[in-house]
């Protein structure tokens, strides 16, 4: 536990919501950013349970489906949530960061929370933060506030079935307040390293910390000592296990215009054929594999008691998945890509879906990440990929100095292909000015990437809703 920048246990001042909804919602964000940022930790569920304890346990209201992994997380759990949607459950999902705003982090039936939304449920809850706040040597955090809200606006609205994504980790990470019937574990890779450990095997001891007693864990390809440590915390919570490759998985899959045409093999044996998935890349199917297994097994479908779930539901779940910023066209003429990639594994299958599904001839990459991750692990994975790139930095605090981030950015790339251009606007503008010296437009391409805050700022500069 690191004390020596404690806080005042009550540092928090009530700022009156006065003003249109837009006002109130930049009040709460600054009452929020006062708190400890979501990369610096404390691990302990000491203040979300004593948060829980007085609000009256809201999040035992509700099913949960609860889901970690290094990467994927997001895309899974939205594609989830489309397929409860398809039978008509009413869902609530738990996602981050955000891409634009806050309130995507909170989501009813599919649709972000309204910014009045959030504003009440904040200060219907931030007395009870306030209480929480004076008694606890640490004050709550950001993302233990946000996680108390989501638990909170579920259980008002109320919610079929959450579906909730820890921040980082899973043992400690302030979503572990639920008894999910169902974990899912996504492909673990090395991120966070300082927080989590240094192995995939040291990184799953906490991710698999989600999977509760006699829950059933649907667990992706892992790397062998990740695999071991989930099995063995199976084992010890008496859990079922549902592992990509064995139980489920994809049986084939094929491009389409959009996206793809996948068969999906259930926990139960029994394959769901022609699912369109308007997503990109093998590691999207993947997830959809798994999105479907944690469906099967909240419906208790498959495995030993058979069955499958109605395929024409299934299909139309799968065909109204969106996962913003993930691979996402927002201009065309040159094409302009955006994909969070934060890290080299999320790099590595950008690359391969990147390579399967456009045909670019010239791609130029705009690279802005934050500065806690393997950076040079990003570049090495983009390397083969990018024609030029064009370095930049986001707005927020925790971006990689332009400076810093060229310097290793030339290392990898060599001096004649690394422009540097602070400003985020003039970084995209560069890049088309240099993809169009193709040419052939049809060709051309640009890739904003290496960080979700960085695609999220790009997606506003390109006016994507």
């Amino acid at each position: 536990m690191d004390v020596s920048d404690k806080a005042d246990p009550n540092p928090y001042t009530l700022r009156p919501a006065d003003g249109s909804p837009a006002d109130a919602l930049r009040d709460v964000e600054v009452e929020l950013s006062e708190r400890w940022p979501e990369n610096k930790l404390e691990p302990s569920l000491d203040r979300i349970e004593a948060l829980m304890d007085i609000l009256g346990q809201p999040q035992r209201s509700f099913p949960s489906i609860h889901i970690t992994g290094t990467n994927g997380k997001t895309s899974t759990a939205r594609m989830i949530e489309q397929l409860f949607s398809a039978f008509e459950l009413r869902t609530g999902r738990y996602t981050s960061p955000h891409v634009e705003s806050v309130t995507e982090r909170i989501s009813l039936d599919g649709a972000p929370i309204t910014p009045e939304r959030f504003v009440e449920v904040y200060r219907d809850i931030e007395p009870y933060v306030r209480m929480v706040d004076e008694r606890q040597p640490v004050a709550m955090s950001f993302f233990e506030v946000l996680t108390g809200m989501a638990y909170a606006a579920f259980a008002d609205a109320p919610v079929d079935v959450a579906v909730v994504e820890v921040g980082m980790g899973g043992s400690w990470d302030a979503t572990n307040v639920i008894d999910a019937g169902v974990a899912v574990i996504t492909p673990i890779g090395l991120d966070h390293t300082d927080k989590l450990g240094e192995t995939t095997g040291e990184i799953a001891v906490e991710k698999s910390g989600i999977i509760k007693s006699d829950a059933i864990a649907v667990v992706a390809q892992q790397q062998l000592d990740a695999a071991q440590v989930i099995l063995r915390r199976a084992v010890e919570v008496d859990a079922t296990v549902a592992r990509e490759g064995m139980e489920f998985g994809v049986v084939r899959r094929e491009l389409a215009i959009g996206g793809q045409l996948v068969t999906l093999r259930g926990i139960g044996g029994e394959e769901y054929e022609d699912v369109f998935l308007p997503l990109h890349g093998e590691h999207q199917a993947q997830n959809a594999a798994l999105a479907l297994a944690a469906v099967e097994a909240f419906f208790g479908v498959g495995g030993a008691r058979g069955g499958q779930l109605d395929a024409d539901k299934v299909r139309q779940g799968f065909s109204g998945v969106s996962s913003p910023g993930r691979l996402e066209v927002v201009r065309r003429s040159p094409t302009i890509l955006l994909d969070a990639a934060h890290n080299p594994h999320g790099a590595r299958a950008a690359v391969a879906a990147i390579g399967e599904s456009f045909g670019f001839t010239r791609l130029v990459g705009v690279i802005g990440t934050s500065g806690d991750k393997d950076v040079a692990g990003l570049l090495e994975a983009f390397e083969p990929l990018l024609a030029e790139v064009v370095i930049t930095q986001n707005s927020t605090h925790r971006a990689m100095d332009v400076d810093a981030l060229a310097a290793l950015a030339v290392e990898v790339f060599g001096e004649d292909r690394v422009q540097v251009e602070p400003r985020l606007d003039d970084a995209i503008a560069a890049a088309v000015t240099l993809a169009e010296e193709e040419g052939d437009l049809g060709g051309a391409g640009v890739l904003v990437t290496g960080s979700v805050i960085t695609v999220g700022e790009a997606r506003l500069l390109l006016g994507r809703k």
